[in-house]
C-alpha cells in the first residue's frame, strides 16, 4: 500500500510568503491573481481550518489542515485529476489517438493577456472548427472525429505561451452513422492545411470580437484601422504552428498521457530547487537542446511575476469536449461509434453502479495513497468529531 509522497522541501507557496511584499511594491496584483495568491498562501495551514485524527493501534494524533482546492494551486491536484480520469476512461474508443498542438503566434500574446477570456475562447472555438472541418472533408477523412483540448497558457521558462492540446480519435464516425472510417497508418490530417485554415478562422474571429467591442489595449494597433491592417498583414504574413505528434498505441497509452496533461499547473512544486538570496532556481526541459533537463534561476519578484500570467478568469473551463466526445454526443454519436467498432460491448456497463465511497476511498482506489494508514504502526487512523476551525482573517 502506497504511503503519501513526502512534501517537497520548497513551494510556491513558500516563494509568495517570502517575497510577496516585495513583489506588490513594485507591481500590480488584480484581484483575481489576489485571490488565487491568497488561496495557495493558506493551503494546509491553520487559516484553513483542519481536522484531527488518532490511531486506533498507537494512539498517535495527527493534525491535518485543509486544502484550498485551487484549480493554480500544485498540492491540490492530485484526486481532482484522478476522478477526472476515472470519469473520461469510459469514453474512449480502442483505437490510435493522435495529438495535435494549436499554437498562437507571439505577435497576439499581448492582445491574449490583456484579454484572455475573449481570446482564449477563440483558440478553443477556432480550433476546434478547423479540425473538425478538415475532419469532415471527403478529402482527407469524410467522417466526425471526437476530441479533447487542453488549453496551457506556459512554457518550461514560465514564459506566457497559450497553446492547445488536442487529443484526437484516430479515425470518425461517417455522417449517417453507418460506418467508422480509420485514420490512415501515420498520418491523420495535413498539418500546413490546418494551419492555414485555423489562421484565417482564428483572425477572422479576432476581427468581428474588435468590431463587437469586445477587446481592450493593448494601444494603437487595436484602434487605428491602418495600424490594425498592418497587425492583421503581419499575422497572416506567418505560418501559424500546428503541430502533430505521433499517434497513440491506444485508449491506456491516451489515459497516461491525460493524467500528465489535464490538470497540471504553470510549474509543479518537485521542479523548484532553492530560494536563496532572493533568487529561485528551477528544473527545466530545454527542447532546442535535445530535451536536456537544465537549471533556471530567477530573481524572485520575477518569478512570481511569471507565475501570476497564468492565473485564469474566473470560471473559465480549460479542458473541452468536442465532436463525439461533446457531452451532447457522448450517449448518441459516440455510442453508435463504440458499437461499429466493438462488436460485443461490456454487458457490465448495465449493471447497477457501486455505491459511492468516501473521499479517502476514492484517493486510495485511484492514486494507491491510504490517507488513513498510520505512518508510525500502519494501524488505521480514526477522525475525530471536532476539528480545527480555520483562522480568522487579519
Amino acid at each position: 500500500m502506497s504511503r503519501p509522497a513526502e512534501r517537497p522541501r520548497l513551494e510556491v507557496a513558500d516563494i509568495l510568503r517570502a517575497h510577496g511584499d516585495a513583489y506588490r511594491r513594485d507591481h500590480r496584483v488584480s484581484g483575481r491573481q489576489a485571490k488565487v495568491w491568497r488561496h495557495l498562501v493558506d493551503c494546509r495551514t491553520a487559516a484553513l481550518g483542519g481536522h484531527v485524527d488518532r490511531c486506533t493501534n498507537c494512539d498517535r494524533v495527527r493534525i491535518s489542515y485543509n486544502s484550498c482546492r485551487d484549480r493554480h494551486c500544485p498540492k491540490c491536484q492530485s484526486l481532482k485529476k484522478a476522478e477526472w480520469l476515472e470519469a473520461r476512461r469510459e469514453h474512449l474508443l480502442p483505437i490510435p489517438y493522435w495529438h495535435l498542438v494549436f499554437t498562437l503566434p507571439e505577435t497576439l500574446r499581448p492582445l491574449a493577456l490583456a484579454n484572455p477570456r475573449v481570446v482564449f475562447d477563440l483558440l478553443f472555438d477556432t480550433a476546434a472548427a478547423t479540425l473538425q472541418t478538415i475532419a469532415r472533408d471527403r478529402k482527407h477523412l469524410g467522417a466526425d472525429i471526437g476530441f479533447t483540448a487542453i488549453l496551457h497558457t506556459w512554457g518550461q521558462k514560465l514564459r506566457f505561451h497559450p497553446h492547445l492540446h488536442c487529443v484526437v480519435t484516430g479515425g470518425g464516425l461517417t455522417p449517417d452513422g453507418r460506418r467508422w472510417i480509420a485514420a490512415r497508418d501515420g498520418f491523420f490530417l495535413p498539418v500546413v492545411v490546418l494551419s492555414r485554415l485555423f489562421r484565417g478562422k482564428f483572425l477572422h474571429a479576432l476581427g468581428e470580437a474588435r468590431r463587437h467591442g469586445k477587446l481592450q489595449g493593448p494601444g494603437a494597433k487595436l484602434h487605428a484601422p491602418a495600424a490594425w491592417k498592418r497587425l492583421l498583414d503581419e499575422l497572416y504574413a506567418i505560418d501559424w504552428v500546428v503541430y502533430a505528434k505521433p499517434p497513440f498505441g491506444g485508449p491506456e497509452h491516451v489515459f497516461r498521457y491525460l493524467g500528465r496533461y489535464t490538470h497540471r499547473v504553470a510549474i509543479a512544486n518537485h521542479r523548484l530547487v532553492e530560494l536563496e538570496d532572493g533568487q529561485v532556481t528551477f528544473q527545466v526541459r530545454d527542447y532546442a537542446d535535445g530535451g536536456k533537463n537544465k537549471r533556471l534561476t530567477l530573481k524572485a519578484c520575477e518569478f512570481i511575476r511569471r507565475f501570476l500570467l497564468h492565473v485564469l478568469p474566473h470560471g473559465f473551463v480549460r479542458i473541452r469536449h468536442y465532436g463525439l466526445l461533446a457531452g451532447r454526443s457522448v450517449h448518441t454519436r459516440l455510442a453508435t461509434a463504440r458499437a461499429r467498432l466493438v462488436r460485443n460491448p461490456d454487458k457490465r456497463q448495465s449493471q447497477p453502479p457501486d455505491p459511492p465511497l468516501a473521499w479517502w476511498q476514492r484517493l486510495l482506489r485511484l492514486t494507491g495513497i491510504d490517507f488513513l494508514r498510520c505512518p508510525v504502526c500502519h494501524g488505521r487512523l480514526v477522525r475525530i468529531p471536532a476539528g480545527i476551525p480555520p483562522r480568522s482573517p487579519p
